[in-house]
C-alpha cells in the first residue's frame, strides 16, 4: 500500500468514526507544500453536505485520526483543508519499500479489467499523416500504462480498407498502373491512381459510372477486382508496420472495416424487427426522443440508396467485440470532431443492451505556425513517415553539435531515440483535449518541459554510476535515509510515481505523468546541486546514489510507459 492509500486509509476510518460518509477520505499530493506533503478536503465536502462549519467538522476527524507513525500533527488549513507533513523516518521507510518492491511502488489495481483501446486508424491506399500522431501515439500509452496497473488490453488497429475510393483506385490499378512505381514507393502509386481518376471524372461524366460498377464488382466479390484490392490492403499495410516498428507500437487486433462487411445488413434488419430503428423517408435510423442532446440527431445506420455508414459498421464492430473478448470497456481514441457520431452509436448501443463502459477518449489537433490544421506548403496533409524522419534528422543535428567524439553510428541511434521522443513527448504532455502548435525548437529543447531534457536527467544520472565505478566506488543498492531537504523534496516526488498513474487512467490524460517527469528530473536536478553524490563519504553517499539510481529507473520507466526509449549517453 502507498503512502498516499495508507493515509486515505486512515481519513476513512477517522471520518467513520466521527460519524461522517468515509468514501470522502481522498488524500491527495499537496497543491503547496508550504503546508503539507499532502491534503484532504475531506471536511469541507462532508460540511457542505451537512451543512456545518468544515473547520468544526476538520477538528472532530482530527480527533479520530491517527497517523503518528506517518506524519508530524497535521493541521487545518483555509476553510477546511486538512494536511500532512510526512516524518523523515516515514519517508525513508517508503522509500526503501519502493526500491525493493521490483515495482517502483506501482499497486496493480485489485479488480482488473479487460479494455479494448481502438486507435490509430489509418486508411488503406492513403499515407499515415499528422492528424494520425496524436490518436496512435495516445492510444499507445493509455494501453502502456493500463497494462503496468494489470488490467488486460486489447489493442484494435480499425484500420479504414473499405468504401467508395476503392472504386477509383481499381479503375486505376487496371489502367493507369505503374508497376515499376508500385514496387518503389506503393502506397505514393495508390495515391497517384485514386487522384488521376478522380480528376479524369471531373471531365468525362461516364467515367462516374464505370468506377461505380468497379466498386459494385468489389463488393460483389468479382475475383479480379477481390485480388487487386488484397494487394493493395497488403502493400499499405506493409507501408504502416513499417512506421509503426519505428515507433515502436503494436496491435492485438487489426481487423478492418471490410471485416464486418457482411454483418451490416443483418444488422440493421435485426434493429427494425426489434423496434430499436425505423425507416425515415426510404433510409433507417436509431431515433433518440427522450434525450434533448440527441433528439434531432438521429443515428443514420442506413441510407435511402441502401448504403451503410461508419454507424453501421462500428455497431457491428462492437457487437463481434463483445462476443470475442467479452470486454469491461471500450475506448475510442479519436478526435473531438467525432463526439456526436460516438455519442449516437453508444446510445444505440445502449438500446441494444450493450452494458460495457464506451468511452469516446477525444483529444485536439496539432496546428501549424498560422495556428491553422497542420498542412504542407502546397495544402496537403504532412506526411508521418516525412515529419519522423526530420524529426530524426533534425535531433542528429542537435547530437553531433553536443557529443561531436561520439562513434557516427551511436550519434544515428541516439538521434532517434530523441528525434522520436520529441515527438511522442510534445503530444502527450498537452491536456489531450487542446489544440497544439507544432514547433521543432520547442520540442527539440533540452530545457523546459521536453523528451530531451528528461532523457539528459537520465543519462546525466547513469553517468555519476560510470563515473563511481571508474573511481572503485559501491554503487550496490543501500538503504536510504532522508536527511536534507531537497533528498525529502526528491524522496516524495519519487514514492508518488505509483500513485500518478492510476490518476492518469481516471481520465485518460497521459499529461499528467509527463508533468510529475518533469518535476522529478527537475527535484533531482536540485537534489544534485545541493547534495554531493560521490563526494559524499560512507552511507550518506550510498544512500544518495541510492536516491539517484531509483530515480533512473523512475525516469526510464515512465518514459517507456509513454512509449519513449532512453539513450545511456547523448
Amino acid at each position: 500500500m502507498s503512502l498516499q492509500s495508507t493515509l486515505t486509509s486512515r481519513v476513512a476510518s477517522a471520518l467513520q468514526a466521527a460519524g461522517f460518509d468515509e468514501s470522502l477520505a481522498g488524500v491527495t499530493p499537496a497543491a503547496d507544500t508550504r503546508f503539507g506533503d499532502y491534503q484532504t478536503n475531506a471536511a469541507m465536502v462532508a460540511a457542505k453536505a451537512l451543512k456545518k462549519n468544515p473547520r468544526e467538522v476538520a477538528a472532530s476527524i482530527l480527533s479520530h485520526l491517527r497517523v503518528e507513525d506517518l506524519c508530524e500533527v497535521p493541521t487545518v488549513a483555509g476553510a477546511g483543508f486538512i494536511n500532512f507533513k510526512v516524518l523523515d523516518a516515514a519517508l525513508s521507510e517508503t522509500l526503501n519499500g519502493v526500491r525493493g518492491d521490483g515495482r517502483l511502488g506501482v499497486i496493480p489495481v485489485a479488480s482488473p479489467k479487460t479494455i479494448i483501446i481502438d486507435f490509430s486508424s489509418p486508411n488503406v491506399a492513403k499515407p499515415m499523416h499528422v492528424g494520425h500522431i496524436r490518436s496512435t501515439i495516445l492510444g499507445d500509452s493509455l494501453a502502456r500504462i493500463a497494462r503496468r496497473l494489470g488490467h488486460r488490453v486489447v489493442t484494435d488497429n480499425h484500420i479504414g480498407d473499405w468504401g467508395t475510393q476503392f472504386g477509383k483506385v481499381i479503375h486505376g490499378w487496371k489502367h493507369l498502373l505503374n508497376r515499376e512505381a508500385l514496387g518503389e514507393a506503393p502506397i505514393a502509386e495508390l495515391v497517384r491512381l485514386y487522384r488521376e481518376v478522380n480528376a479524369a471524372e471531373e471531365n468525362d461524366p461516364t467515367l462516374k459510372e464505370t468506377v461505380r460498377h468497379e466498386l459494385v464488382k468489389l463488393q460483389q466479390g468479382d475475383p479480379e477486382n477481390l485480388e487487386i484490392w488484397k494487394q493493395a490492403v497488403a502493400l499499405s499495410w506493409k507501408e504502416f508496420e513499417r512506421l509503426y516498428g519505428l515507433l515502436d507500437i503494436s496491435f492485438d487486433e487489426r481487423l478492418g472495416e471490410s471485416f464486418y462487411n457482411d454483418a451490416l445488413a443483418p444488422l440493421v434488419e435485426r434493429l427494425l424487427n426489434e423496434g430499436i430503428a425505423e425507416k425515415s423517408e426510404g433510409a433507417v435510423c436509431v431515433f433518440f426522443r427522450e434525450s434533448p442532446e440527441l433528439e434531432e440527431k438521429p443515428c443514420l445506420i442506413r441510407k435511402s440508396d441502401g448504403g451503410f455508414l461508419y454507424a453501421t459498421t462500428d455497431l457491428a464492430t462492437l457487437e463481434y467485440r463483445e462476443q470475442r473478448w467479452k470486454p469491461d470497456a471500450v475506448w475510442y481514441v479519436t478526435g473531438a470532431p467525432q463526439q456526436l457520431h460516438f455519442e449516437q452509436v453508444f446510445a444505440t448501443a445502449r438500446r441494444m443492451g450493450v452494458k460495457t463502459d464506451l468511452r469516446h477518449i477525444a483529444f485536439g489537433s496539432i496546428l501549424g505556425d498560422d495556428r491553422k490544421m497542420m498542412k504542407t506548403r502546397s495544402g496537403e496533409n504532412v506526411e508521418l513517415g516525412g515529419l519522423l524522419a526530420e524529426a530524426i534528422e533534425r535531433a542528429l543535428t542537435v547530437v553531433a553539435g553536443k557529443n561531436p567524439d561520439l562513434p557516427e553510428e551511436e550519434q544515428e541511434e541516439v538521434a532517434r531515440i530523441i528525434g522520436l521522443g520529441a515527438v511522442k513527448y510534445a503530444d502527450l504532455m498537452q491536456h489531450r483535449l487542446t489544440d497544439y502548435v507544432f514547433s521543432w525548437d520547442k520540442m527539440l529543447s533540452f530545457q523546459g518541459n521536453t523528451a530531451p531534457y528528461l532523457q539528459n536527467a537520465y543519462v546525466r544520472i547513469r553517468s555519476i554510476f560510470r563515473k563511481a565505478e571508474a573511481e572503485g566506488i559501491s554503487t550496490a543498492v543501500a538503504t536510504i535515509v532522508i536527511a536534507d531537504p531537497a533528498e525529502r523534496a526528491l524522496g516524495l516526488q519519487i514514492i508518488q510515481f505509483g500513485e500518478v498513474l492510476h490518476t492518469v487512467l481516471e481520465d485518460q490524460r497521459p499529461n499528467l505523468l509527463c508533468l510529475y517527469l518533469y518535476e522529478l528530473a527537475d527535484r533531482f536536478h536540485k537534489f544534485y546541486e545541493a547534495c554531493p553524490v560521490l563526494k559524499s563519504e560512507g552511507a550518506v553517499r550510498s544512500s544518495r546514489l541510492t536516491l539517484a539510481g531509483v530515480t533512473a529507473d523512475i525516469l526510464r520507466e515512465g518514459l517507456g510507459l509513454l512509449g519513449i526509449q532512453v539513450p545511456e549517453k547523448m
